[in-house]
């Protein structure tokens, strides 16, 4: 068996994946243990999972929570610049820590977020093979897709790929100083450059699994022989256990609506979800996500159901409509139940998942700019009543249940380490 070491963001969407993993591959008898900041000891343990901290003297426990307040006030480019900014003060402490623990654990295989910069530059280092996990949009460059952040239609003509490259260059520019670390650490271990953009990040050279289906991705012509659709990795049983007042829901229809764990603190958007939904047929349900409290909430419209945290796999079981940041965890884990989304995206990859929302017909999106409540409401009422929506959202629930999921995922893992030789995609 193997010693398994997984590193992604200290974020309970990344984490909630990566632990789904971890579990799957210590029910096949390896051992698995989570490598990362001192918040993430938690998580790990819930999980059932070992832990090993890094960095932990520069962020003790606490401060990637901290960290993450201040992100939760951001939106647009300012929280991509606010996010990028935070990766390369976490990625220079990675990088300089990062070894001796993994040596010191004794791992012998890594598993890497795709948002971890540097996975494959300490591969390099150490001569340990790794796979690569998706948790948020396949980040992979490529001319014909859309940058992740940006609300750009997929069109595959010329044009839109001179579009592409610009939109690219933007963030290139702001991560040049993500680069210059990686390629300072590569030139001090003698490892030769970068030979792309890709590999600044944590590509693998052996399989890189995506838990979105390959139906909810536009059409990709790179990185497809490697790339692997499995579907959402949950697991809720490796969640921290979360208390609700189920006996507070009322019978009706239930719009469950979640700005995630992280951009959560725009308050003015909750007070526009409540107001939409007043006078429908329906019982909204608020889940703050840990940035706020309920009373930081006053006089919300409707009487809305409000609590700082939610058991989201188990409520939306019973939803019929999903508002949302766009966040990649909410989406599919709503697909997964057949539940169609409206989205107001906020930062970073939102903008990509709102797109994917619209271009598959689960859903429609409303840019944070051009928010109203007049403009949700229609956009609410006409996602709950069009049967395409639903419809639409029912064939990815048959896609996802296709997909194979967290046991597929965990395949090819094993697949990709046990030979030490790319798993090609066959599909």
């Amino acid at each position: 068996m193997t010693h398994f070491g997984t590193i992604c963001p200290t974020a309970t969407g990344h984490l909630n994946t990566m632990t789904a993993l971890g579990r799957e591959l210590l029910n096949r008898g390896h051992r698995v243990t989570v490598l990362g900041m001192p918040d993430a000891e938690s998580n790990a343990k819930a999980a059932g999972l070992e832990f090993r901290s890094i960095s932990a003297f520069e962020y003790p426990t606490g401060s990637m929570a901290k960290l993450h307040e201040r992100l939760g006030e951001l939106n647009g480019l300012a929280a991509l610049h606010y996010t990028i900014n935070l990766s390369l003060k976490t990625t220079a402490l990675f990088l300089q820590d990062a070894p001796l623990v993994i040596k010191e654990a004794g791992i012998e295989a890594l598993i890497f977020d795709e948002c971890i910069f540097g996975g494959s530059t300490l591969a390099d280092f150490l001569h340990i093979p790794f796979v690569t996990v998706c948790s948020a949009l396949v980040n992979g460059f490529e001319d014909s897709i859309p940058p992740f952040f940006t609300t750009w239609k997929y069109n595959p003509h010329s044009w839109a790929q001179l579009r592409n490259r610009a939109g690219y260059a933007v963030l290139m520019a702001f991560s040049k100083s993500i680069r210059d670390i990686i390629s300072q650490y590569r030139r001090q271990w003698n490892l030769p450059p970068c030979s792309n953009i890709n590999d600044y990040y944590s590509l693998s050279k052996l399989a890189i699994i995506s838990q979105q289906p390959a139906e909810f991705e536009y059409p990709r012509r790179e990185l497809s022989n490697l790339l692997h659709f499995t579907g959402p990795h949950s697991d809720s049983s490796g969640r921290k256990p979360v208390d609700f007042p189920f006996d507070k829901l009322n019978g009706q229809p239930l719009i469950y609506a979640s700005l995630g764990t992280l951009q959560n603190r725009l308050r003015h958007i909750f007070y526009h979800i409540a107001e939409a939904c007043v006078g429908l047929d329906a019982q909204l349900v608020i889940s703050l996500g840990g940035g706020l409290e309920p009373d930081a909430l006053p006089n919300l419209r409707g009487e809305p159901l409000v609590v700082k945290y939610a058991p989201q796999l188990e409520l939306l079981q019973k939803a019929s409509l999903t508002i949302s940041h766009a966040g990649v965890n909410t989406v599919l884990e709503s697909l997964s139940n057949g539940v169609p989304s409206v989205a107001i995206p906020i930062a970073n990859d939102h903008p990509g998942v709102a797109t994917r929302i619209a271009w598959t017909g689960v859903g429609e999106f409303i840019p944070l700019s051009r928010l109203s409540t007049t403009k949700l409401r229609k956009m609410i009422q006409k996602v709950l009543t069009e049967e395409s929506y639903k419809q639409n959202a029912l064939k990815l629930k048959t896609a996802i249940d296709q997909a194979g999921g967290v046991p597929r995922a965990v395949d090819i893992i094993e697949q990709a380490i046990s030979t030490n030789k790319p798993v090609i995609n066959q599909l």
